[in-house]
């Protein structure tokens, strides 16, 4: 659960930096079905991970009350994800 809302936007980040990934790189595909090893050491970015990973967990929570929670949570990633695009492509 701690990889979805506010939390795992942070986490997202921070672990992308680790691995000095790029935050966000248009030229790159999301990876929908992917190995293990191409998931671990392929290329990728923070907000490719949103999508190959965090938005797809809802769908595997195990519990009514794990899933809505989850849902919200993923929500709130969504909304985050249109702010990001909407400054990442502005022309001001």
């Amino acid at each position: 659960m701690d990889a979805l809302g506010a939390i795992g936007i942070a986490r997202t980040f921070t672990y992308s930096g680790h691995k000095q990934q790029s935050m966000y790189d248009p030229e790159l595909s999301i990876r929908e079905n992917m190995s293990v090893e191409e998931y671990r050491h392929g290329k990728s970015s923070a907000i490719h991970h949103f999508y190959e990973k965090l938005l797809k967990l809802p769908d595997q929570m195990n519990t009514v009350q794990g899933r809505k929670l989850a849902d919200e949570r993923a929500t709130y990633m969504k909304t985050f994800l249109e702010q990001f695009y909407s400054e990442w492509s502005f022309e001001g």
